[in-house]
């Protein structure tokens, strides 16, 4: 078994299954610094892991992933080099994105709870998305002030630009039957067997080529995805220049507060 030092993500090798765990309940599995860093580093194992034929990328306690850690966002605010540390921020998200869409492996979420911003970032990130019947998934970055740069352009290569834009321009959030509608979402499984569904489409990964699914999977994210990765740099700008707004500063302030935030 592989094992990542530090509790913010759990890391387990069953041949053929490789598991990633977010593993901040307490925060809703919010995206630290660490907590990224530390994906990075699972993905690098795991890679190496040649009996691993596809990973399971999942949260512990009641969400995926409530998106970036806005806790650890306000507090840079105060600091000198705030914007200095926020473009290494949204590097480092980018980062982590272009590792899975790059990564050899089929990489399956299991989403239960809610999957928002940075964390849907995530989930669109993957090949293939099981969600039990309660999960939901959203970009709320509008209402607190910022920019869903880097999660935009991969929810239009998953579910289109219409789609893509009521999802983005209300920042709303929407659950497991609609996201399987637009095709966010390819199955919807009870919470205790998304486990098991997930290990049985790794099963079916497992009969095909290595070398084949590689190849497959660099064809769907570079051929298809011709431009992905430029809009993934594009939006990692404006993600940064947007937490540097007077917008921003009111919508996190509000959020960790838990008020409407005041946009006069």
């Amino acid at each position: 078994m592989i094992s990542v030092p530090g509790p913010v993500v759990e890391v387990r090798s069953q041949p053929p299954v490789g598991t990633i765990v977010l593993n901040r309940p307490d925060r809703r599995n919010a995206l630290s610094r660490d907590t990224l860093r530390r994906i990075g580093e699972a993905l690098f194992d795991l890679h190496q892991e040649p009996k691993v034929r596809a990973i399971v990328l999942s949260g512990q306690g009641h969400t995926f992933c409530a998106g970036a850690d806005l806790q650890e966002i306000s507090d840079t605010s105060g600091q000198d080099n705030a914007w200095e540390m926020w473009h290494r921020d949204t590097m480092l998200y980018k980062e982590i994105l272009e590792k899975m869409l790059r990564f050899p492996k089929p990489i399956i979420a299991a989403v239960h709870g809610a999957a928002l911003g940075a964390g849907c970032g995530l989930v669109l990130a993957s090949d293939l998305v099981l969600a039990t019947p309660e999960a939901t998934f959203g970009l709320p970055a509008p209402r607190r002030g910022l920019v869903a740069g880097m999660v935009a352009p991969l929810l239009n290569f998953r579910i289109g630009g219409s789609q893509a834009a009521r999802m983005l321009l209300t920042g709303s959030t929407i659950a497991t039957p609609e996201a399987l509608r637009v095709g966010l979402v390819h199955e919807s499984i009870a919470q205790e067997e998304i486990y098991d569904r997930a290990c049985e489409l790794t099963n079916e990964i497992a009969l095909c080529a290595p070398s084949a699914i590689q190849l497959t999977k660099r064809m769907l994210n570079e051929t298809v995805g011709e431009h992905l990765e430029t809009l993934l740099s594009a939006g990692a700008a404006a993600t940064a220049t947007a937490r540097t707004t007077e917008a921003a500063a009111e919508g996190i302030k509000a959020f960790l507060e838990k008020r409407d935030p005041d946009w006069s």
